[in-house]
């Protein structure tokens, strides 16, 4: 057993941060299992400094639970290690104020190591981690940023028992309509979306641009660019956790499924992702006039080529496959194009200099360290095999017929991700192992659960 921080935090930080925050009585501790869920406790403020010396011992089942919060004994963490206890630490820099509080919080971020300090490798962050080190060893270092899609409802259904836009927090009025780029739409809302940045930059968290999007009640907030990966993954994280908080607080629901109305567009969680050199030069960028290098085309090349296999890390539940549909903004096939929002692997317009790929399946449901970890593995894939990406896709991409396909549905992209050695490597063969058979018990939860519609088209008819 180790009684050394085998995270890098220190005592210091929490020292620090606690003397300048005396109003703070309790923190947030959070470990993110592989659906992304913060589970943890609620410690008090002088149980904190114990933390960050000792640990705190979490039992190894917490990373293997559905998305409901229930045992899967599949992965291996429940009885079969007799849901022995494993020691969290904090993750260095994570710990923040909350706004809004009362009494005051903090929240901090736990990651999940062994008695004896070495990493737990069903949590997602040391995948991720893994696929950062496999890039620096190219001398190749991430950047990125996600971008944050998501719908504001009515805590209650309409007469049909739908879902369906909150109200204004502003005058209480309720818009039916699409209101895309609508500056004025999102006035109603402001009073939230005030307390919302108000929270991101307590946290550390540059949110940047704000957007009425392509469904009644649905947003975007984008983020600031992160030389950091991880430190992108977390901004995403924490920004949910914040927006949901305060939607709350002003009485209305904040929604992260990949596609709550059927009639309108889902949400997206694309990322937005670049390599560095050890130079710090943009290693994706074209000379000018120039065509693309080749470490883009190679990178592209490899997330083309592995998305197929990944598709159930980018769309991880029942919902998620109700929001691919052509002509959607959300890609049905493995393509790729430039300033077009029709193919997965879009290529932005804009200097040279910000050169990246922009990652498009993922729905605002995945896991970003998971999805994170396994497009820099895609990317690395294709750099060192020099994958040919294929020619890009022009005008309409949901016409396109590249030669390959993705997963028509949830069943066949388990199928996929379980048979997958490229998905084994990318996310680590334990994490591999605990998020296929989540994957898989709540596909099985989904299966033997009668639906409504069965019951309206069925009852009387049959």
């Amino acid at each position: 057993m180790t009684d050394t921080c085998p995270s890098g935090a220190t005592l210091a930080e929490a020292q620090a941060f606690l003397d300048a925050h005396p109003q703070i009585e309790a923190v947030d501790i959070l470990l993110h299992d592989s659906n992304g869920i913060g589970r943890g406790k609620i410690i008090r403020r002088h149980e904190l400094e114990g933390l960050y010396t000792g640990g705190r011992h979490m039992p190894i089942s917490i990373l293997g639970l559905d998305v409901v919060g229930e045992d899967v004994h599949e992965t291996g963490l429940i009885w079969d290690a007799g849901d022995g206890d494993l020691r969290a630490w904090p993750v260095p820099g994570s710990l923040v104020a909350q706004h809004g509080t009362n009494p005051a919080r903090a929240e901090l971020f736990l990651s999940q190591y062994h008695l004896d300090g070495t990493p737990m490798l069903s949590d997602p962050r040391h995948a991720l981690t893994r696929q950062v080190a496999a890039l620096a060893a190219l001398d190749l270092h991430p950047s990125a940023a996600f971008e944050l899609e998501f719908f504001l409802l009515d805590p209650e259904r309409d007469g049909q028992g739908r879902v369906q836009p909150a109200r204004d927090v502003l005058d209480g009025r309720r818009s039916a309509k699409t209101e895309v780029y609508s500056v004025d739409h999102l006035i109603g809302m402001q009073p939230l979306f005030d307390d919302i940045y108000a929270g991101a930059r307590l946290a550390g968290i540059v949110a940047e641009t704000l957007i009425s999007e392509y469904a009644p009640g649905q947003y975007e907030l984008t983020l600031h660019y992160r030389d950091d990966i991880m430190q992108a993954a977390d901004d995403l994280v924490r920004l949910k956790r914040i927006v949901r908080a305060q939607a709350r607080r002003h009485g209305v629901v904040a929604c992260f499924m990949a596609k709550p109305i059927a009639e309108y567009a889902g949400s997206g969680m694309h990322l937005h992702v670049s390599l560095r050199d050890g130079q710090g030069r943009n290693a994706l960028a074209e000379a000018p006039g120039q065509g693309w290098t080749d470490t883009l085309r190679h990178a592209i090349g490899g997330t083309l080529a592995t998305m197929g296999e990944s598709m159930l890390v980018f769309a991880p539940h029942a919902n998620s496959w109700r929001r691919f549909a052509n002509q959607s903004y959300a890609p049905v096939s493995p393509t790729w194009g430039v300033n077009n929002r029709s193919v997965a692997i879009r290529i932005p317009e804009g200097d040279i200099c910000a050169r990246r790929i922009e990652h498009r399946p993922a729905g605002v449901d995945a896991n970003p360290y998971l999805v994170a970890a396994t497009v820099l593995a895609a990317m690395h894939k294709g750099i060192v095999e020099r994958i040919d990406p294929g020619p890009e896709t022009t005008g309409n991409g949901y016409e396109a017929d590249t030669g390959g396909s993705i997963p028509r549905d949830w069943n066949a992209a388990i199928a996929a991700a379980q048979g997958s050695a490229f998905l084994k490597e990318a996310l680590g063969e334990e994490m591999h192992r605990t998020f296929t058979a989540v994957k898989a018990a709540e596909y099985a939860r989904v299966a033997r659960t009668v639906p409504d519609v069965d019951y309206d088209l069925y009852l009387h008819r049959i």
